[in-house]
């Protein structure tokens, strides 16, 4: 067992006896209650459980707990203004339906963060070409392109 030290959405938080196996997606949902963070797949690729890891997209079923001691986590419930202003990428998902049944939606919008933050200028072809390893079966994937691309233009504005 372990003690994971971790900022979590800009809080330190420390969670105690962690299992060395256990990957850091529990953690978020089960010790933090962080359940906006999805168990899809359980094997890294539908990317439902994709957060911010220092900055870079990682699907938290696949990094255990322990190898993100020390690290700034981003997790969906993280991305909105404290007076409740979505983040920019956030607002272009809802502004363009990027998003039908939701599951996918959080970690579709923080792979869409890292992605805008790389490659601001990203073409159509090269957002789904990025975002291949979020997996969505509602959208056909149109509307996530248009609004990455949205988000993309208002966090280079903001």
């Amino acid at each position: 067992m372990a003690t994971v030290r971790l900022n979590v959405n800009g809080q330190n938080r420390v969670v105690e006896d962690v299992d060395a196996q256990t990957p850091l997606l529990w953690v978020l949902r089960d010790s933090l209650g962080l359940v906006g963070t999805k168990y899809g797949c359980g094997v890294a690729q539908c990317g439902a459980c994709t957060v911010l890891k220092d900055g870079q997209a990682v699907k938290s079923c696949n990094l255990l707990a322990a190898q993100a001691d020390g690290c700034e986590i981003t997790t969906i419930e993280g991305l909105a203004a404290e007076d409740g202003t979505m983040h920019p990428m956030q607002a272009a998902f809802k502004d363009c339906h990027g998003l039908q049944c939701g599951f996918c939606t959080p970690g579709m919008v923080l792979s869409a963060i890292d992605l805008c933050a790389k490659h601001p200028n990203a073409s159509a072809e090269e957002v789904r070409a990025n975002l291949e390893g979020n997996l969505c079966r509602c959208t056909g994937y149109q509307n996530i392109v248009k609004a990455v691309q949205q988000g993309a233009a208002a966090m280079a504005s903001s």
